[in-house]
């Protein structure tokens, strides 16, 4: 494929400079010439060398279809995500980012000049300047550094919950059962005490009756669902469940100069828990398609979502989990939100997930085992035809090389195109951390979150009716004659004047039972 073989080429309209380039260059960049707003994701290359005049770039509107970053540890994931990143903040477009091994921090903070850096941006002909993004930095739980972001496990919802305990179908769907009645009598589940005070009302001789019409609950699987809240709290988990709980919407936010801001969720504490932090990424997802008003197409995505070791979301995932992750991701483009998959191969993610992501950055893969070689042949499966070899291009790229293909503006996919990046204008590498804490402090949103609350919820109204059931049984009958039949404990709850004020303020908001979306998760209204 030298150019001595190419036939003259006709340059087509919108790839400037691109004269000489060889005739099968030309139809591949003819490709990427879009007439509106894109992101530039780098140059292309042909036959071994990088050509800058033919430019790989994605368009704006077409980032809410989704897309998947893949490739080996080490291959340049990440700085993939922080160049795009920091062009979709320029555009006005929030992004959310979550910062699993601690260096995406960086983002905040302008890139440092060097002798790689700048070899880079004269092979692609980028104009580098050293840029920051407006940041937000959030942790979980309040592990770690950032705004803590919490979730009661009223709206974390049992599908979700039962991934994060590990629980079987059966034990799922008692859960949701135990959600249900909770919902039902008003006991609102803020933390994970909460949850526990029900479930063990609900095995209760009191307890039992008031679950016969719909199911019941055995005590065998009630102890499985305590013990295995038990060891999540042993682990130190109970800080994520509470209040006051993170409103999803502060991930819409732009910076007063326009730019979009960019929320980077830290995750280093908590990155020996998978099954926790990628669950909880779920919930945020499944929390904005909750809230997020229909717009269909629009001229720019609401919100970009990178949801980064991704093949942790489907690992063990029920068939009900998966089904609420496909019909979350294929619904969700319509509210204006664009999910990128972040993981090694597209083997990871389920074919009815990737069949949605119509954006692809494929970095190189490793093929040093039977298993790897089987991995490489089903990615360049998952790829439309392409004038590369390639098994051989994605096993020969470097660091900050990719395979790339999206959606043209017209919803087509683009030729298959192997791409130098360019490099990102912000900090490639962890800010300092004194800074990350100032940064922090001084957010608006730290002095709404930052400090944990504990209302009153089911615990403590179920405390207080044992508390009362106690009172009752050693106070005298009175009369003389026959005392009073004893009201069960669920009549003392109901006519309680906690309940009544609790059941007349949610009847305001959102009705006697909660209603929970696909994940089984619910929002109460702010």
């Amino acid at each position: 494929m030298s150019d001595s073989e190419a036939p003259p080429a006709v340059v087509p309209e919108g790839v400037s400079g691109a004269r000489g380039l060889p005739q099968e260059a030309l139809e591949i960049a003819s490709g990427y010439a879009f007439a509106g707003p894109a992101l530039d994701l780098g140059v292309l290359l042909w036959d071994g060398r990088c050509l800058p005049d033919a430019r790989i770039r994605i368009p704006l509107p077409v980032l809410n279809r989704h897309g998947l970053v893949a490739g080996a540890t080490g291959t340049g994931k990440t700085k993939t995500l922080q160049l795009i990143a920091e062009q979709l903040s320029v555009q006005g477009v929030p992004v959310f980012l979550a910062d699993i091994k601690g260096d995406v921090s960086g983002i905040s903070a302008p890139g440092v000049s060097n002798d790689k850096v700048l070899a880079r941006a004269q092979e692609v002909h980028q104009e580098w300047t050293p840029t920051a993004c407006p940041a937000e930095f959030y942790a979980l739980g309040g592990m770690g550094k950032g705004i803590p972001v919490r979730a009661t496990v009223t709206s974390f919802g049992p599908v979700l919950l039962s991934k994060v305990l590990q629980l079987n179908q059966t034990q799922e769907q008692s859960l949701g059962l135990i959600f249900h009645y909770a919902d039902q009598k008003g006991l609102e589940l803020f933390d994970l005490k909460d949850l526990r005070a029900v479930v063990t009302f609900l095995t209760s001789d009191e307890g039992k009756a008031e679950l016969k019409g719909i199911g019941g609950l055995s005590p065998a699987t009630a102890g499985v669902i305590l013990r295995s809240l038990s060891a999540f709290e042993a682990q130190g988990m109970s800080p994520f469940f509470g209040e006051p709980e993170f409103d999803t919407s502060e991930l819409l936010r732009t910076a007063p100069d326009g730019r979009g801001t960019v929320s980077v969720l830290e995750l280093p504490e908590v990155q020996d828990k998978p099954q926790l932090f990628s669950t909880f990424l779920m919930w945020m997802l499944a929390d904005l398609f909750h809230d997020l008003p229909e717009v269909g197409d629009i001229d720019k995505p609401k919100l970009v979502f990178f949801f980064d070791e991704a093949h942790l979301l489907f690992t063990g995932a029920s068939k009900v989990f998966l089904e609420s992750i496909t019909q979350t991701v294929r619904l969700i483009r319509s509210k204006g939100v664009g999910v990128f998959f972040v993981t090694q191969t597209p083997k990871d993610v389920p074919a009815d997930v990737l069949a949605q992501l119509g954006n692809r950055v494929q970095h190189a893969l490793r093929a040093f085992t039977p298993d790897d070689q089987k991995a490489l042949k089903a990615t360049v499966k998952t790829f439309p035809h392409s004038a590369y070899d390639l098994e051989e291009v994605l096993t020969g790229i470097g660091t900050g090389e990719a395979v790339v293909t999206v959606l043209s503006e017209k919803g087509a996919p683009t030729p298959v195109a192997a791409t130098r990046l360019r490099a990102p204008q912000s900090l490639m590498g962890p800010v300092d951390p004194a800074a990350l804490d100032r940064a922090v402090q001084a957010s608006p949103l730290y002095g709404r979150y930052a400090q944990a609350v504990d209302r009153e919820s089911a615990y403590e109204r179920l405390a207080a009716r044992d508390a009362a059931a106690a009172q009752a049984g050693r106070a005298p009958a009175k009369g003389g004659g026959r005392a009073k039949e004893e009201p069960s404990v669920v009549e003392q709850v109901v006519g309680s004047g906690i309940f009544k004020s609790l059941a007349r303020s949610m009847g305001t908001q959102i009705g006697r039972e909660i209603t929970r979306s696909l994940f089984g998760t619910a929002r109460r209204r702010r």
